[in-house]
């Protein structure tokens, strides 16, 4: 094997960048002699080039997600060279600009973070287009969730999402552009999603969402904040466009008696009846209860 496409662990490549961040916090107070001194220290980590040379030689062409965290990268590291460009070297960094670089790492190390999760918890696959992992795990997650609900009492719910009028997106703006809004939404369910949650993507548009130590209520808490964030916020497309986007949901809360199959597809009724009432809302699969916008 080529050295250059050696496989290098995301662990290491989160380890380079704290302690790239450790460099940076150092710098961003420094002037004169010590922040000159500093400057090698903050040179983009070689480990996170390393694995982008391999991750895009080993997986297919067009990946969206590695691309994002990619541009991430590329973004800090131009970011830092205009920042101390402008910086007089007798004045530390700008607070503005300082806290506009650790947004930026933020950013990367939660992707990172992601693809981590992903790759240790999935051996089945992380979907390429949106870095959320593969429906082949799904069944996996939902028993595991099941046997540690008869065991302790601790309820879960499960959700399946789906993007509304995506296929008039397709027609509308092209695939590229229903590509750019999967891996938007598949990133804003991401962020949205507590901690402890999990995110499918099931096929098309449509997600599953797995939500642990959740009883209705508190499902219908998450999914409001998903659906409710959604709508706020079109997508934005490379022309400068803006696409306005909605999902539908169906809740499905854990009984003893319902295995995987059957919590899914109580789930997707639950979600066939939100798209049949008008879509941009929240239906259960256990009561009539409804959650839409107001406009």
């Amino acid at each position: 094997m080529d050295p250059a496409l050696a496989p290098v662990s995301l662990s290491e490549i989160i380890d380079d960048y704290m302690l790239w961040f450790v460099a940076w916090h150092r710098l961003a107070t420094a002037t004169g002699d010590a922040r000159a001194v500093l400057l090698p220290e903050i040179q983009p980590p070689a480990s996170f080039a390393a694995w982008r040379q391999h991750i895009f030689a080993e997986l297919a062409e067009d990946q969206p997600a590695v691309e994002k965290l990619a541009g991430l990268h590329d973004q800090i590291h131009t970011l830092i060279r205009m920042v101390l460009m402008k910086t007089p070297a007798d004045q530390p960094i700008d607070r503005a600009d300082d806290e506009s670089i650790v947004a930026k790492y933020r950013d990367l190390i939660r992707g990172l973070r992601r693809f981590e999760q992903a790759f240790a918890e999935a051996a089945s696959g992380l979907d390429a287009l949106t870095g959320l992992r593969s429906r082949a795990g799904i069944a996996q997650d939902i028993d595991r969730e099941l046997k540690r609900f008869i065991r302790t009492g601790s309820p879960f719910c499960v959700a399946i999402m789906d993007i509304d009028h995506f296929k008039k997106v397709n027609d509308t703006y092209g695939h590229e552009a229903g590509d750019r809004v999967l891996a938007s939404v598949a990133d804003h369910v991401s962020r949205g999603l507590r901690a402890h949650d999990d995110a499918f993507r099931f096929g098309g548009e449509e997600f599953v969402l797995s939500l642990k130590e959740a009883d209705l209520k508190i499902g219908l808490q998450v999914l409001e904040r998903l659906r409710a964030g959604l709508a706020a916020k079109p997508v934005g497309l490379a022309n400068g466009t803006s696409i306005p986007v909605t999902a539908s949901f169906g809740l499905a809360v854990c009984t003893p008696a319902v295995g995987s199959a059957e919590l899914l597809r109580l789930a997707d009724a639950a979600l066939y009846r939100a798209k049949h009432e008008g879509r941009n809302r929240i239906v259960t699969a256990d009561a009539p209860l409804v959650l839409e916008s107001k406009s």
